[in-house]
């Protein structure tokens, strides 16, 4: 799982000439007079593309900071500025009707909406505690699992965990963008806190699905070392993060496929909803019928990009299936305490 951040978008060098036409500009200017084209177009579009993002995660503050950035980059009364004046009232007007309906909502509970808010805020605190510490998350973690199954198993299953969140942590570092070293939550998984820079949404996407495909690489290392030392635990090792990585494709709440769908038409999320289907009549797992079911919600939320990635769908439709093999072809394995 990763995390994404939002931090600003850098403040781009002044522009004296257009970018399309390349008609000679004063200082600060916003549109050409020349061509009538926005002089920093390339700049508000990496706004809008993060903007967007926050959006689609319900992150409605952070969105309507953006859209306010980006205005700034236009003329006062052009129409792009009037559209974004729209989604910004537009944002306000959903921030005060979900204000009104936790006032009625804390009327209806009356004293227990205090315990409720206390709890929320112990939440706060425990996610506070384990930022930024990855040796603490990753012992405890370690610890439960051995507890629970033995030290070899808890050991692989921690360091399988580690190398799914390292791909999220090299695909953010490899962009030159700022990222944390992974945070463990026992019983639950681990994240990767990173922040963002207004990056296109296949990049996003890609980002997401690196944890996946280091995590494949993590269960054929497994089937390796039982190669090696005929140990059915690193078997079931390897059977484990196969599944635990195809259960993180589906695109629900804050899991890896969540985040690939941002990049996704809905033909697209359509046409892997097919192919969830297929791989689940041909592979009889049942852990695509829950990837079906997403694929299918998928196709009705409001999140769908301006553009298609091609090659963000074929990227998840091999992890589909190369993960889906492994599944059907390396059996549970036993765990030996």
């Amino acid at each position: 799982m990763e995390v994404a951040e939002l931090s600003p978008t850098p403040t781009p060098a002044p522009l004296f000439n257009c970018p399309r036409c390349s008609h000679w500009l004063p200082e600060g200017t916003l549109a050409c007079p020349e061509c009538g084209s926005l002089v920093y177009a390339n700049h508000i579009a990496e706004l809008a593309t993060a903007a967007q993002r926050m959006e689609g995660e319900r992150r409605w503050p952070e969105a309507r900071a953006l859209w306010v950035s980006a205005l700034e980059w236009m003329p006062a009364g052009a129409a792009q500025a009037q559209a974004l004046e729209q989604r910004i009232a537009a944002i306000d007007g959903r921030g005060q009707a979900e204000k009104e309906k936790s006032a009625r909502w804390a009327k209806r509970l009356g004293p227990l909406a205090l315990v409720l808010v206390f709890l929320g805020k112990l939440k706060g605190l425990l996610f506070l505690l384990f930022k930024f510490k990855f040796l603490f998350s990753f012992l405890t973690f370690f610890g439960l699992y051995w507890a629970l199954f033995g030290w070899k198993f808890g050991l692989g299953f921690t360091l399988s965990i580690l190398v799914h969140e390292m791909g999220h942590f090299w695909a953010v570092k490899r962009r030159g963008l700022k990222a944390d070293l992974p945070v463990f939550l026992p019983g639950l998984g681990a994240y990767v806190r990173w922040y963002t820079m207004g990056i296109p949404l296949d990049g996003l996407a890609s980002i997401a699905l690196a944890g996946p495909l280091f995590g494949l690489g993590a269960a054929l290392a497994c089937l390796g070392l039982f190669a090696w030392t005929h140990q059915q635990v690193y078997v079931a090792l390897a059977h484990t993060g196969a599944f635990i990585n195809l259960l993180n494709l589906i695109p629900v709440l804050g899991l890896d496929g969540a985040q690939a769908m941002y990049a996704l038409t809905k033909l697209q999320r359509g046409l892997l909803l097919g192919s969830a289907v297929v791989l689940f009549a041909v592979m009889h797992e049942g852990i695509f019928l829950f990837l079906a079911a997403g694929l299918a919600w998928r196709l009705f939320t409001k999140d769908e990009p301006a553009e298609a990635s091609n090659r963000t769908m074929v990227y998840y439709l091999l992890l589909l299936f190369a993960l889906g093999a492994f599944l059907r072809i390396v059996p549970p394995g036993t765990i030996v305490r």
